[in-house]
């Protein structure tokens, strides 16, 4: 038996990196899985790799920052797949790199709208349809390492990293007495396309090379390497498992030591 036999979990930001890595591992853990973001052709191909597991995978295209985006795509979750049990809070969007004295007020309003804002509706729509149910439920947010601490040169998406921890810990306090638990997981750096793109840009605007940004922030964990997207899946197992019956309200880092707290 696997840990979520039975189970419906929809993912947003589903198609690459620790999204897709938490979308494989639920399935071979027993979960039918829809996955939503903006590009088909990666939704497309982990529903490819879910349904080889031998479960039933969906792909929902959708934009987490459009309100009628997500109602439509728990809508279709529910209906597709007949219920919804996890939801994994995944999809997030870098947001611009640089000094606040240089922030684009566009740039600050896009990742706030999709980051948190995005978040709070995928909560919401996911709880109505949890509490429909009347047999409770888990969410899964990811956070960051950075949202428990400052770092420079990322103020759009720190600070919308730390305000998940807020909504967290509200929804956990809100939604105890219906059996919906909500805990959040806070990953390091994990070498994935998006982090390249992240570790060029804070090379940019650092005028360093990329490659001596990724010695520094590798050289910040005890461990001296990254977390990788199969770790971080294994911890979104635990919180979205019966592992964690215990445990709302919580945030667990997955930093490789570097982040203690």
């Amino acid at each position: 038996m696997g840990a979520l036999d039975g189970k419906v979990a929809l993912i947003t930001g589903g198609g690459t990196g620790i999204g897709r890595a938490i979308a494989l591992l639920f399935a071979a853990e027993g979960a039918d899985v829809a996955i939503a973001g903006r590009r088909p052709e990666p939704l497309a191909a982990t529903v490819r790799d879910v349904e080889a597991r031998g479960r039933r995978g969906l792909a929902v295209t959708c934009d987490i920052g459009g309100e009628q985006d997500v109602v439509r795509a728990v809508a279709e979750t529910a209906d597709k797949l007949g219920r919804l049990d996890i939801l994994v809070n995944n999809a997030s969007v870098v947001g611009q790199v640089g000094p606040v004295c240089d922030l684009d007020l566009d740039a600050w309003d896009q990742a706030i709208r999709v980051n948190i804002t995005g978040t709070m509706l995928c909560c919401r729509e996911a709880v109505r349809q949890m509490k429909k149910q009347g047999q409770g439920g888990a969410i899964v947010n990811v956070s960051s390492n950075v949202g428990r601490r400052g770092f420079p040169n990322r103020a759009p998406y720190v600070c919308s990293k730390w305000a998940m921890h807020g909504l967290g810990q509200t929804l956990a306090l809100e939604l105890a007495k219906d059996g919906i638990r909500v805990n959040t997981i806070c990953p390091g750096p994990v070498m994935t396309d998006r982090l390249a793109g992240s570790m060029a840009r804070m090379a940019a605007t650092r005028r360093l090379e990329t490659e001596e940004i990724r010695r520094e922030w590798e050289a910040e964990s005890p461990m001296g390497r990254f977390a990788t997207t199969d770790e971080c899946a294994q911890v979104a197992l635990f919180l979205a498992s019966d592992a964690s019956s215990a445990m709302t309200g919580q945030a667990l880092n997955v930093t490789c030591g570097a982040l203690m707290t």
